[in-house]
């Protein structure tokens, strides 16, 4: 019998996934990650761990398997935390779902399950995974979107390596979100309304200013706006020597210096904010909404323009750099100068963009076919082609 450690978080997508394994006949064993324990920063009233590990545990319980509760709080801290206010401070973006699913669930998590002499690891994400045989005859395994369009998480998964991928299951991948409250009522888990988790993951709801200022520090400066005909719209093109100084043109965009503009109002630190918000800027008495359009952490000093078609927020390319691409199907890497057309998102629920991949020497331009609104640096672009997920990268530019 094949054995899976199954990732419970006390939510009803890890609890129904818990169930059909059993359901299958794989010898299922519960395991809840506790990664964080500093409630000072989450909204709700209660520490979500402690609430959510309960739950996990009487899931458990119904579904009689093994359960354990593991403490990963420490490397959470070092791989994500860390890595989240050393980004901030850049003026970058990090998504900590993804690096999570890279460097928590499965990594730690799953060198914990082969402990345990699991065979695989499943989690409650909205994905699926299938395979393939090559010439070689070698198992290529595939990242596939769910079948529940309203809750794919496959760009959660984006930054998943072969080896990693073929250990993973994604049982409730094929099921749509009702279906799964159905089952879970059916069985009767104290998890079948409960609504689903929002905010960092394994951390809950925060206040994001009062959680980087944990590590950065307050620093007053100023917001500019830029005014919709500023006149650096309307500079000339040059003339490009290739197509890749051409690309590398449209991805660095505008630059912004506080003379382009007028000063609107004051923050307490360019590295709380990132490109594309409108809530938090105290700016008001605007004709449309400000939007940042850009962020400068060496002068600090926010950048806005008013509506969502401000031409500061759009550009139409973006560059990942090298030793950041990343391939989940390594056998469809390009090499220098190809080129391959895809569906591409630079966030999640975003919808999917027409676009074409430039493998450069340095690394690798997204052209999109429409301009895109606040590429952000820190994120991740995932690109696919039909319903499968085939690589991503962070977001340099």
């Amino acid at each position: 019998m094949k054995r899976v450690v199954v990732g419970l978080s006390g939510g009803v997508d890890s609890s129904v996934t818990a169930y059909l394994l059993k359901e299958q006949g794989y010898d299922v064993i519960g395991l809840f990650m506790r990664n964080w324990n500093d409630a000072s920063v989450t909204l709700e009233d209660e520490c979500p761990w402690i609430e959510d590990s309960a739950d996990a545990l009487l899931v458990a319980k119904k579904l009689d398997i093994p359960f354990q509760v593991i403490d990963m709080s420490d490397s959470y801290k070092e791989r994500i935390v860390d890595y989240m206010f050393n980004e901030y401070e850049q003026g970058r973006t990090p998504n900590p779902d993804v690096l999570c699913n890279r460097e928590i669930k499965f990594d730690l998590f799953l060198k914990t399950a082969l402990e345990l002499g699991a065979d695989y690891v499943a989690t409650g994400h909205y994905a699926r995974k299938t395979s393939t045989i090559d010439e070689n005859g070698k198992e290529i395994f595939q990242l596939l979107k769910g079948n529940d369009n309203n809750k794919d998480q496959s760009y959660f998964l984006c930054q998943l390596s072969q080896d990693q991928l073929s250990k993973a299951l994604f049982p409730i991948g094929d099921i749509e979100k009702p279906e799964v409250r159905r089952i879970a009522q059916e069985q009767g888990l104290v998890t079948a309304n409960k609504k689903d988790s929002q905010g960092l993951c394994f951390i809950g709801k925060v206040s994001l200013p009062e959680f980087l200022q944990q590590q950065l520090k307050p620093k007053e400066g100023v917001i500019v706006e830029i005014a919709k005909d500023w006149n650096g719209y309307k500079r000339e093109i040059p003339t490009f020597a290739n197509k890749y100084e051409a690309l590398d043109f449209e991805a660095k965009g505008f630059s912004y210096k506080q003379e382009d503009g007028e000063i609107v109002g004051k923050h307490q630190g360019a590295h709380y904010f990132t490109r594309g918000q409108r809530k938090g800027l105290g700016v008001g008495g605007k004709v449309e909404p400000l939007f940042i359009i850009d962020t400068d952490v060496e002068t600090n000093v926010i950048y806005t323009g008013q509506g969502a078609d401000h031409s500061g927020l759009l550009k139409k390319a973006l560059f990942i750099k090298e030793e950041e691409v990343h391939w989940v199907r390594e056998d469809l890497t390009l090499k220098t100068d190809e080129t391959m057309e895809v569906m591409a998102r630079i966030r999640y629920r975003q919808p999917l963009q027409k676009a074409i991949l430039h493998k450069a020497e340095n690394g690798m331009y997204v052209e999109f076919e429409n301009p895109q609104s606040a590429i952000t640096e820190g994120q991740f672009c995932a690109w696919y082609v039909d319903d499968e997920l085939l690589g991503s990268g962070v977001i340099n530019n």
